[in-house]
């Protein structure tokens, strides 16, 4: 079991230290630090390894929230978050930030536990994936993060992807229902083949495979209809030449 290091942020010194009671309780969290602002914290996180932040959402010079997006996510190890906060209202904030969890005030150790575990599993799955050979274009396969889970996806199951404000849809070959994943086409245009994907669209990214028909603007696959934009004609006109 993997020792997760952990640091507490809140103003409210009462909120702090119940948080930090609780981490120094669990036996598989260690309290690395504690902070009565978020600018302290942003201090710690680029001076010491943090696995977990317990943050506050409100507080004076920068809340929560804004701490969480200056925290780079797509950086794997990038502390993770789990908000504590009195006000259910941030609970959209919180997801659109990617937090493992958000704890409701006032919160009793078996809630906040559970919201520990996730971020142990979550540690788990993430040294797996990262223990595991590097996945390589002719390897078949990417890893995506949907909600708590890193889960594979084999690239021949993928029809397209479709980016939406907050995350990515993946519409799949063998599963009706698309899987969501918070990132960006952009990521994942970075991981994945150029010999099997295109970028098409500002919002679109398709299986070159899946391809089912074509014209000047558009790519069918089944019985989606694909637009080419103009920024992406160029890439797919090559592609034309060699499919025609």
């Amino acid at each position: 079991m993997s020792v997760l290091q952990c640091i507490a942020v809140d103003d409210e010194p009462l909120a702090l230290g119940l948080v930090c009671s609780f981490i120094e309780k669990t036996p598989f969290l260690t309290l690395a630090g504690r902070y009565s602002s978020a600018v302290e914290a942003l201090q710690a996180i680029h001076s010491k390894h943090i696995d977990v932040i317990f943050l506050d959402i409100q507080m004076p010079d920068l809340t929560g929230i804004e701490l969480a997006r200056v925290i780079d996510k797509a950086d794997n190890k990038a502390p993770r978050i789990i908000f504590t906060t009195a006000f259910n209202q941030y609970a959209l904030d919180g997801f659109r930030v990617d937090a493992l969890d958000y704890l409701l005030k006032p919160f009793n150790y078996e809630e906040f536990l559970r919201a520990a575990s996730k971020a142990q599993a979550y540690s788990e799955l993430l040294n797996k994936a990262s223990s595991a050979s590097v996945p390589d274009p002719k390897d078949g396969y990417l890893f995506l993060k949907v909600e708590y889970q890193l889960v594979r996806i084999a690239y021949d199951d993928i029809l397209y992807m479709e980016g939406l404000k907050d995350y990515v849809k993946v519409h799949l070959k063998s599963d009706p229902k698309p899987v969501l994943s918070l990132t960006s086409l952009k990521a994942l245009e970075e991981k994945l083949p150029a010999s099997k994907f295109m970028r098409v669209h500002r919002s679109f990214i398709v299986n070159l495979d899946k391809i089912s028909a074509v014209t000047k603007n558009t790519i069918q696959i089944g019985s989606m209809t694909i637009p080419v934009s103009d920024q992406h004609k160029d890439g797919f006109n090559q592609f034309l030449s060699k499919w025609m």
